[in-house]
């Protein structure tokens, strides 16, 4: 079972992608963009690796206007060597990488300059999986598309326009069901009959149920029969629904066990988290499934939220610390649900300068004279009100460059 986040790389340096408009997308832009956004997936590859995730959905943006007229670089040709070198990374660390164009790669809307453009844009991301020589099961995701007032036509029209699409884009296309228009039932159906992988996302059929008599395993079991060899291992869709938000809100984080308890009921598939803190609940999941349940795993990740707790809850800080004593123990339900408590509380102005002041404790002995007076001068304005607790950790984010401490630059602290 591989457990994946999708795009973004969350509280790790150093793994912003970039774009621009169409008005700056010069030549000479697009290749400094596209090198940026390359050697970027290279360290979130790198990263991915080392926390043990071993699926990742590369964002459509990682070519600027990639499927765009204006974009005619022959960009796989010309970075060849930086998709080799990431290629090899993810042949050797056994990493699955998918794709999922947005809401506009419309394959069924009845205006064919639409159709067009979807098209265009599925080859882009074929092209690009393909630079990475990825194999097949390495998947496009794709949603039908709209109603447009008579379901059954639209229906017909996504079929007889997937038939005209070539065989490297139909080799990695997957539909999914979606929580507005087609439900499962739907998308089974599609699938079944053109001979399309289904990919199941459990939130969607909440939201938009087809059958209530059925469960989860129920339709990842009916989804597998439209999973080939090629195709690789099934893969799912997994999110939770955020509370007093709009139905099929993704949560801000995943709740473990409940995780757990989904895990417990459904075949082993390949589960893909949409979730908003992407990297941090794969870390969650894929410390969960490791067979290697040692307290050194939360001991790692306690080293990166540690501040961020310090700075919600100083009381939940020492329940946690208190937790993980026990070196014989595995505590991770536990573990995550405190600092999933302490995330949720409101910070004062007292935790955050306390949380601050602990991290400027590791420049105090070394900083200069001005950088002294900055950080003092820094907390007096946030004292005031005219300075941010962002402007006092960008302070603290800047020293930790400068004084190469990784230990603090694995830290969440500076970015959220």
């Amino acid at each position: 079972m591989k457990i994946g986040y999708a795009c973004l790389t969350l509280g790790v340096y150093n793994t912003n992608f970039r774009t621009c408009t169409l008005k700056t997308a010069t030549k000479e832009h697009l290749l400094t963009l596209i090198k940026h956004n390359l050697d970027t997936l290279d360290r979130i590859i790198d990263y991915n690796s080392s926390m043990g995730i071993t699926h990742f959905r590369i964002s459509s943006d990682i070519i600027p206007f990639g499927s765009s007229p204006i974009n005619t670089l022959s960009w796989d040709e010309i970075f060849k060597e930086e998709f080799y070198l990431i290629a090899e990374k993810l042949k050797m660390n056994a990493i699955r990488v998918s794709m999922h164009p947005g809401q506009y790669t419309v394959l069924n809307s009845p205006n064919e300059d639409v159709v067009k453009r979807a098209i265009d844009d599925l080859a882009y991301h074929t092209r690009f999986l393909t630079a990475l020589k990825t194999a097949k099961s390495s998947k496009i995701i794709l949603h039908i598309g709209g109603v447009y007032g008579d379901k059954e036509t639209a229906i017909a029209r996504f079929e007889k326009n997937y038939h005209l699409l070539s065989q490297a884009i139909k080799d990695r296309l997957v539909i999914e069901n979606d929580d507005k228009s087609y439900h499962i039932g739907d998308v089974l159906a599609i699938g079944l009959t053109n001979q399309i992988p289904v990919v199941y996302d459990n939130l969607h059929n909440q939201v938009l149920p087809f059958d209530l008599s059925k469960d989860d395993h129920y339709f990842i079991t009916v989804a597998n029969q439209t999973w080939k060899t090629e195709d690789g291992t099934q893969k799912i869709h997994y999110s939770q629904g955020a509370k007093l938000k709009r139905a099929g809100s993704h949560s801000r984080t995943i709740d473990l066990e409940v995780f757990n308890a989904f895990l417990n009921s459904i075949p082993d598939v390949d589960i893909m988290l949409e979730v908003k803190d992407k990297n941090l609940s794969a870390i969650k999941a894929a410390n969960l499934l490791t067979p290697n349940k040692k307290i050194s795993n939360l001991e790692k990740e306690w080293a990166k939220y540690k501040y961020n707790i310090l700075e919600h809850d100083p009381t939940l800080y020492n329940e946690i610390r208190t937790l993980l004593k026990d070196k014989e123990a595995y505590p991770i339900i536990k573990f995550y649900s405190l600092i999933d408590q302490a995330l949720l509380i409101e910070p004062s102005e007292g935790t955050r300068i306390n949380a601050a002041s602990h991290v400027w404790g590791y420049f105090k002995e070394s900083a200069t004279e001005k950088e002294r007076n900055h950080y003092a001068s820094y907390i007096e304005s946030f004292k005031k009100g005219t300075y941010s607790i962002n402007a006092v950790k960008g302070l603290l984010l800047k020293l930790a460059v400068k004084y190469k401490n990784d230990y603090l630059l694995s830290s969440y602290y500076f970015h959220f």
